[in-house]
């Protein structure tokens, strides 16, 4: 018995086929460099999912080098002024 619940639950917790179309094609207008391909409804989607993830992966590094850049400017002027404020806010949010 407990057996059968478990798979009625893991079955309605499944994500259809139609919904992972549906995912990939939102994914493929989200992402830059596939929106920007002409061919882009073309594209497989362990490629749309590939490239999800390298995007995903710049824009941590991305992030990652503004709170650098925002923490050396910090470094480099009054702690008291109202642009060390702001800029620690950015930092610590």
């Amino acid at each position: 018995m407990s057996n059968r619940r478990s798979r009625q639950a893991s079955s309605s917790s499944r994500i259809s086929d139609d919904q992972i179309t549906d995912l990939i094609s939102k994914l493929r207008q989200s992402i830059p460099e596939i929106r920007q391909n002409r061919r882009s409804s073309t594209v497989s989607a362990s490629k749309v999912l590939q490239e999800t993830c390298n995007y995903i992966r710049n824009l941590h590094k991305e992030a990652d080098d503004l709170s650098d850049r925002l923490s050396q400017l910090l470094e480099t002027i009054d702690p008291n002024s109202p642009q060390a404020a702001i800029i620690r806010s950015l930092v610590n949010e």
